[in-house]
């Protein structure tokens, strides 16, 4: 049996999933809260929902959650991306940007979707390929999560075995890495050592908002190259 949670509401689902899943409406900024969903109904729901959405998904051990992110969500996505990517293009670095590609593994019942994740020391492995299998291919080496309408919980990535995340609450970034298959909050990016991230980013976040996005990909690049 189904149930959908909005809020500390329970609401029996079994007449609701007669409709198409595409004529929920989920508020931008909410979440909606599926419990006792077994991997092939989230497959099912994943399909249903296609891949031309606004939505995200996370799943965990029979828990799905599906949100839709606020204007400002998807602003701070696409900066920080941008930013990511610039540094990585001024370290000289190769990489394979995956977006909000869905990451799943049907042995440990985990799925979850970044905001954006790149592969980085895998690049290699995983270049030019179009279908990735996430049992037997490596998991991207980073992923980034925008926190501003939900609080990202570490099961899916941990399980996936991501090995650095960075959480964005609107006000500072927190860089997690994994290490003996749990995160630890860290100081510095393993992937970016030279490189003050934690304090660089937010930075850069807030001055693209005063004087655009041009001026602080401009500041980033002046910062690597004096390092």
């Amino acid at each position: 049996m189904y149930f959908v949670m909005i809020g500390y509401i329970y609401i029996n689902l079994i007449s609701i999933m007669l409709l198409n899943l595409n004529q929920i409406v989920v508020p931008p900024g909410r979440q909606l809260l599926l419990q006792n969903i077994s991997w092939e109904e989230f497959e099912s729901i994943l399909d249903e929902l296609g891949q031309k959405r606004a939505s995200r998904v996370s799943y965990s051990q029979g828990l799905l959650e599906i949100m839709t992110p606020l204007p400002e969500h998807e602003f701070t996505k696409e900066i920080i991306g941008d930013l990511v990517k610039t540094l990585l293009d001024e370290l000289g670095i190769d990489f394979w940007p995956l977006g909000s590609v869905t990451l799943k593994k049907k042995s440990m019942i985990q799925g979850v979707e970044p905001d954006e994740c790149y592969y980085i020391t895998h690049e290699a492995t995983v270049r030019g390929r179009n279908n990735l299998d996430f049992e037997i291919d490596p998991p991207p080496d980073l992923a980034i999560e925008i926190d501003i309408t939900s609080r990202t919980t570490f099961d899916n990535y941990e399980v996936l075995g991501i090995p650095e995340l960075w959480k964005y609450n609107g006000r500072k970034l927190q860089i997690n890495v994994l290490q003996q298959g749990k995160y630890i909050e860290s100081p510095n990016s393993y992937i970016f050592p030279q490189i003050d991230i934690i304090n660089l980013i937010p930075q850069l976040l807030s001055l693209s908002k005063i004087e655009g996005r041009f001026k602080a990909i401009q500041q980033l690049k002046v910062a690597v190259r004096k390092n």
